[in-house]
């Protein structure tokens, strides 16, 4: 580990804050810091497509080769059972390259995820292995040209054939092609494809069938339709591709049927009744995919801000007054405000991203032993990973295109990573779902509090579901406002002018999501009234869906600092506590800074209060700026993997060179 650019935090400091970043899996997360070869696995970004494809299969087989993939499949197939692990391991890849990342996921989060979460046990000792040693490479096709986020609209048909006791595979029309597949376009040899399922002359919903679409020698195979989508704004190592299917047959088998399965006679039978209950069954099994991708985000923004923190602390401009010595560009107020607010911000992230791996690895873990998950637990996991993942793709987003402008034109250049990062990572907000839609769907969830229906149903539906319901109260509370009570009770004589009193800070959001879901109810409240037409009852709901994002929003932000002050009160270290407390302080009143508009415009602060957390922020870049590298570098990314010359001393030999020039010349 580098040496922190600051006397008073001891490498001993910097170790406590990464094992507090690392959380639960931090001895799998050094395990996979211990490799020396993920230096080796990045790809010139040169490359051209067909090369870069080549190349990051091959990177596949070596992480295949050597186990990488085993974490998070059952032990009975020669997995580690261990899921947190997978999603852990699979966020690490981030370090070394996205498009090897987001392949590894494709093979074994979603092809994989998709035969152990909704198959049956024969299907997984017939298929996982292939899938752990890459000897049966796959993809995972769900989204349709037509239909993305509405997968419960796929038009994709699967009809059971009783003659033959085989699954007729159909694509209707051109929408229905399943498109932006990874795998498809190149290396795939069977598809996880999601369709709606008839039997007996009927419907039964979208399910999941195993479908082979390419020969062992890599021919496509009859009735297949295979169409590459060509190259892409990022991840280019990533074999994109379309699906038609045409008239192909598969066995009856092949249907992944843990939640509906097609007797010999064609009778359908399931274990959950309703279709709706039944659909989102399935989804919520297959949320992991999610999770990852929301943990590849956090780990793309730590790197990105790695490289510009090392960068802002070598490189110099301006002379200061009185003096020959030019200014390091992070001792500039304005250029701290650029980094230190969004690093902040991405422990944050981390912190809540551990929360939810843990959630996911015990929610899951008991599931596939065959106990039973607390319906309530399972739907605060979906909520919480749409919310999670929507939170901190878009933080991704914005983390690395101010690290880009503080590198200014250092960081255009592509050796120095940002550029890719920024074009890998931009798919991010509207894959595993668009973060829109993924909104929505938490704020769903905290209107009905969770109730039995509500979080299956359509917009429509969700309409009709408002106007039955008495919407008087509206959901659980967060823990938030109990998270207040706590800290004033820990801290009872601190001044409630201080806005570093967290307890002053936690109220306060608890305030904004408060009223933010008050208002939402109240606006949806008019579709209960009898007699109103479906058109009205959607116009309603259309029209508050700004408040309908802002209520999410404002729910997974007190969340996300509520998983915060959680792994501060976990943290044994008093000095990593201390800088911690320090960081927290700078994410949540650059939170409510941001928003202040909000705070200001419903009487939660004054204009003064207003104007003493901007000094505040201030104040906090100011105090942490010495300690900026030893927040980077309590990353734990090993100095081989980061790979950008501006962060590996390359900039910083520049700067003692031009000194030394100037100095001769003096």
């Amino acid at each position: 580990m580098s040496t922190p650019s600051s006397t008073d935090v001891t490498p001993a400091t910097v170790a406590a804050v990464q094992l507090a970043l690392d959380g639960r899996w931090h001895a799998l997360r050094d395990e996979v810091r211990a490799r020396d070869d993920f230096a080796h696995l990045r790809v010139d970004p040169d490359t051209g497509v067909e090369s870069y494809r080549a190349a990051v299969g091959e990177m596949l087989v070596r992480l295949a080769d050597e186990g990488h993939a085993v974490h998070g499949f059952p032990v009975a197939v020669g997995g580690r059972g261990d899921i947190g692990g997978s999603v852990v391991s699979f966020e690490m890849l981030a370090y070394a390259d996205l498009s090897l990342q987001v392949k590894s996921g494709v093979q074994w989060g979603l092809f994989g995820g998709a035969i152990q979460a909704l198959g049956n046990a024969e299907q997984h000792a017939r298929y996982l292995p292939g899938v752990m040693d890459l000897s049966l490479p796959g993809c995972f096709a769900m989204t349709e040209t037509g239909h993305g986020s509405d997968v419960q609209s796929v038009h994709t048909t699967a009809t059971y054939d009783a003659a033959t006791g085989e699954l007729v595979i159909d694509t209707p029309t051109e929408s229905a092609r399943k498109d932006y597949i990874g795998g498809a376009a190149r290396d795939a040899r069977m598809a996880a494809v999601f369709v709606q399922l008839y039997s007996g002359g009927e419907r039964h919903g979208v399910h999941a069938v195993l479908v082979p679409v390419r020969s062992d020698d890599g021919e496509v195979l009859p009735g297949v339709e295979i169409v590459d989508d060509g190259h892409k704004e990022g991840l280019n190592g990533v074999d994109n591709g379309r699906l038609s299917f045409h008239g192909v047959r598969v066995p009856r088998e092949n249907l992944l049927d843990r939640y509906g399965t097609v007797a010999e006679d064609g009778t359908y039978s399931s274990s959950i009744e309703s279709e709706n209950r039944r659909f989102f069954t399935m989804l919520g099994a297959l949320v992991r995919g999610r999770v990852s991708v929301s943990g590849s985000a956090v780990g793309a923004a730590a790197l990105a801000q790695t490289i510009a923190v090392r960068y802002g602390e070598a490189r110099r401009q301006f002379a200061a007054p009185g003096s020959d010595e030019e200014i390091t560009v992070l001792d500039y107020l304005a250029h701290q405000r650029k980094l230190l607010p969004g690093l902040a911000r991405t422990y944050a992230m981390r912190f809540a991203q551990n929360e939810l791996v843990e959630m996911l690895h015990d929610v899951q873990t008991t599931r596939e032993a065959g106990g039973d998950v607390d319906e309530k637990r399972q739907r605060e996991l979906e909520s919480r990973a749409a919310g999670t993942k929507a939170l901190t793709t878009w933080h991704a987003t914005a983390t690395i295109q101010a690290c880009r402008e503080a590198c200014g034109g250092q960081g255009y250049l592509s050796e120095n990573r940002l550029g890719q990062l920024r074009a890998d990572t931009d798919v991010f907000t509207t894959f595993e779902g668009d973060n829109t839609v993924l909104l929505q769907l938490v704020a769903k969830g905290l209107i009905s509090g969770y109730a039995d229906d509500f979080g299956h149903l359509d917009t429509l539906g969700t309409v009709r579901f408002v106007a039955d319901q008495v919407l008087d109260t509206v959901a659980e509370r967060t823990s938030l406002r109990q998270l207040a009570e706590r800290l004033r009770a820990v801290a009872p004589g601190r001044d409630e002018e201080d806005v570093r009193d967290r307890s002053w800070q936690v109220k306060l959001l608890d305030d904004r999501e408060e009223h933010t879901l008050d208002g939402l109810v109240r606006r949806l409240r008019p579709a209960r009234d009898k007699g109103i037409s479906p058109e009205r009852q959607f116009a309603i709901f259309n029209g508050a869906q700004d408040h309908l994002l802002r209520a999410a929003r404002s729910h997974l932000d007190g969340l996300v600092l509520d998983a915060f002050v959680r792994a501060i009160d976990a943290c044994t270290d008093p000095s990593a506590r201390a800088l911690l407390g320090k960081v927290c302080d700078l994410y949540a009143l650059s939170l409510i800074e941001e928003d202040k508009g909000w705070f200001l415009e419903h009487g939660r602060i004054s204009a003064t209060r207003s104007k003493a957390i901007t000094a505040e922020v201030n104040r906090l870049c100011l105090e942490l700026r010495p300690h900026a590298r030893a927040l980077v570098d309590a990353f734990g990314i090993p100095e081989a993997w980061i790979g950008a010359p501006i962060a590996t001393g390359a900039e910083q030999r520049r700067q003692d060179e031009a000194r030394a020039h100037a100095a001769s010349l003096a």
